[in-house]
């Protein structure tokens, strides 16, 4: 199945982001793509709390999301809407993904577990948990790409979830991300090999690069890879859209090659030796 990557530039204007994202889904359905995939927070990216504050709003109320379910509609287009800042009903900030299908339905949800809560060595320091609630479920959704387990960025650096989704019936892993540019130089392509094979399953990570209008930069390189970890995509540094195809005959033949999935055991009390 062919999809549809964004590598987008989101910025502090929800309405700017949104034309994005409607030009994008139209742009999908014209390439002959089934679905969608944008990036992490594709809403609204501003690091100025306060003001991001005002156009952080319940999910029902959202212009973003409304404008893209209206668009999968209208183009006939499956969307993963990376993530989107919504508040929640008890007031706390989620981080949350959305698999559209094409009558605009949401079909499954997502809240972000882990939290980007770190220093890093050029002194950029992020508390992602001093505005956002970390969700507590976890999220396989069947689509027309595959079983697609869902994951949100900083998510990647914690296989244990990788694994749940893949014992789940994963074939498909969304990791949709804002990724800094010292993590990303650093980790970005290793981290998403490692998580193609060892589950055995594609890896579709799209993700916002550049400078934004908040300050910070992004690392780009939406990428996908296949199940036996060959990257088919590498986006680069270029906002636009990518395009690739899911074949399943490469997903039957890694997973007959490396059967790690009927492998796996429980793992059993560390010993401890000092």
């Amino acid at each position: 199945m062919k999809v549809a990557l964004l590598q987008m530039t989101a910025g502090i204007d929800p309405a700017a982001n949104a034309g994005t994202l409607v030009k994008a889904v139209a742009d999908t359905a014209t390439a002959g793509a089934a679905m969608l995939f944008t990036p992490e927070m594709s809403g609204l990216i501003d690091r100025d709390r306060a003001r991001a504050a005002a156009s952080i709003v319940a999910e029902a109320d959202d212009p973003v999301l409304t404008a893209v379910r209206v668009a999968a509609r209208d183009h006939g287009v499956w969307v993963h809407l990376g993530s989107l800042a919504v508040r929640r009903e008890d007031g706390h900030f989620a981080n949350r993904s959305f698999v559209i299908d094409p009558e605009g339905t949401i079909r499954a949800r997502y809240d972000k577990l882990h939290l980007f809560d770190v220093e890093l060595p050029g002194g950029e320091v992020w508390r992602e948990s001093a505005a956002y609630a970390p969700g507590d479920t976890a999220s396989v959704v069947d689509t027309p790409a595959g079983m697609l387990g869902l994951s949100i960025c900083y998510d990647l650096r914690f296989p244990d979830l990788y694994r749940a989704l893949s014992d789940a019936g994963a074939t498909v892993l969304a990791v949709p991300a804002a990724f800094t540019r010292p993590t990303g130089a650093a980790h970005w392509h290793t981290l998403l090999g490692a998580r193609a094979i060892e589950a055995g399953a594609w890896v579709v990570a799209a993700a916002q690069t550049g400078e934004h209008a908040d300050g910070r930069t992004t690392y780009g390189h939406s990428l996908v890879i296949d199940p036996w970890g060959e990257v088919l995509l590498d986006m680069g540094e270029a906002a636009g859209l990518g395009f690739a195809t899911l074949d399943p005959e490469r997903l039957a033949a890694a997973r007959s090659r490396v059967p790690v999935l009927t492998h796996r055991r429980p793992i059993p009390p560390v010993a401890v030796v000092r």
